[in-house]
């Protein structure tokens, strides 16, 4: 059977002066036919084509109507894209009208970008780019994202793969054919020095720090200190708008809230936890044991202390801790701990060094971004095995181990990085060994 040709708005539902239908699969061309009664237009050039209704010939819309015929589109499938007038009634009667064609069906979430996946189009790392790129919320998380939807990660694992199925062709031919003429010998001596430098390059790419991960969620920063020194006036002052309850009365903020906020194109996700201090009502207590949670798994620490009160100083903080004094409106400057950050919530004075302290701290951690990173715990995980598999392959070659086994741990190894990317075939290696050493001439 078929598989259906399937039909989604790509634009945001509500009100605008554009909105975009787009329609693939075998039968996208019909429904050109059905909704202008023409043939669709020349490829990837635009035509105003008025819209009917096929059942009553009742005009709907006039729009601009783009015809991608496959495999020279972005799902590899014949598609076409209607760009229609934003309003509602448009939308609707169009969605009706393809729901009651056979063969048709609404697109599940996603399905596009799956087609074009499962047609060549792009790779599982560049469709994770994508949706990272539709969800991005910073420009520092856009570009990543664009560089990976342009297959920036792609490459690195493809090369990584390609050098895996290369050495793997090499001993599977010293094991298969040894005795022909054309074969090398000392195999396995040729590509283990590549694939000790592929074990350090696989190193290298797992000690990042979690950059790229951190840049797709953002980087946490938790304020906490003791109750009424400030920690729901800097998250306000920061957000500039009052995300957080602020009164006089401690124990005010009971649960962590979280605040998005974008520091010079970086994302950075601001908690405001509970006052930490010692207390009897269980429901604050859980709100100081939640802030103590968060505050230890949190990247940064903005630690509050009240300038009129201070009661510690930077030595007893981690280098991932700001000790932040605010109310310096009130005390000299002189009563400040040395190295601490003094600011008045209340007057805004010290506000932008904090920020600049926060900011590049935050860059920091996300490091620049030139180079591509691991964005997503799956691809940690498969880097990891076949970082291990190699490990098993160069100790059993320094160790005289069957080649079999070595042989087998290297298909671990590439297939472990062709998960990640999704190609995955068990004909690479026989195309490689025919390819190079001529074999059945």
């Amino acid at each position: 059977m078929a598989e259906a040709t399937i039909y989604a708005p790509a634009t945001a539902p509500g009100r605008a002066a554009v909105a975009v239908l787009r329609i693939t699969g075998a039968n996208a061309a019909e429904a050109a036919r059905l909704l202008t009664g023409r043939e669709p237009p020349e490829p990837r050039r635009a035509a105003l084509r008025r819209l009917r209704d096929p059942r009553d010939g009742s005009i709907i819309d006039e729009a601009l109507v783009l015809w991608f015929p496959g495999p020279r589109s972005e799902t590899g499938e014949d598609m076409l894209e209607i760009q229609h007038h934003g309003g509602h009634a448009v939308l609707a009667e169009l969605l009706e009208i393809l729901g009651g064609v056979e063969g048709f069906r609404p697109a599940s979430p996603g399905e596009f970008t799956r087609r074009a996946f499962l047609n060549g189009k792009l790779d599982l790392t560049a469709a994770e780019g994508l949706a990272d790129l539709i969800d991005a919320t910073t420009r520092a998380q856009a570009r990543q994202a664009l560089r990976q939807l342009e297959g920036a990660l792609g490459r690195l694992y493809g090369d990584w793969r390609e050098r895996l199925l290369g050495a793997l062709a090499l001993i599977e031919a010293e094991i298969d054919f040894a005795a022909e003429e054309e074969v090398p010998d000392a195999m396995l001596a040729r590509v283990r020095p590549d694939l000790e430098r592929l074990r350090a390059e696989m190193a290298a790419h797992l000690a990042d720090g979690h950059r790229g991960e951190r840049l797709r969620a953002g980087v946490t920063v938790a304020v906490i200190g003791a109750p009424n020194v400030g920690k729901s006036s800097l998250v306000n002052l920061l957000a500039r708008r009052d995300v957080a309850i602020v009164t006089p009365h401690a124990g005010t903020t009971r649960d962590v809230i979280e605040v998005q906020l974008d520091l010079d194109g970086l994302p950075v996700i601001l908690l405001d936890t509970a006052g930490l201090r010692e207390t009897e009502d269980p429901i604050e207590a859980e709100g100081i044991a939640r802030a103590r949670r968060r505050a230890e798994t949190a990247d940064l620490r903005l630690h509050i202390l009240d300038a009129t009160a201070p009661e510690t100083t930077l030595a007893d903080f981690d280098e991932a801790t700001l000790l932040v004094v605010n109310k310096i409106d009130l005390v000299p400057a002189s009563r400040l701990p040395a190295g601490a950050i003094g600011l008045s919530c209340k007057t805004g004075t010290g506000v932008g060094e904090l920020l600049a302290v926060l900011t590049n701290r935050a860059r920091r951690l996300l490091g620049t971004g030139e180079t591509p990173l691991l964005t997503r715990a799956r691809h940690r995980e498969a880097v990891q095995a076949a970082a291990a598999a190699l490990d098993r392959f160069l100790e059993g070659a320094a160790a005289g181990a069957e080649l079999a086994l070595l042989a087998e741990d290297l298909r671990l190894a590439a297939r472990a990085v062709g998960r990640i990317t999704g190609t995955v075939g068990v004909e690479d290696v026989l195309d490689r060994i025919f390819a190079t050493f001529c074999i059945g001439k």
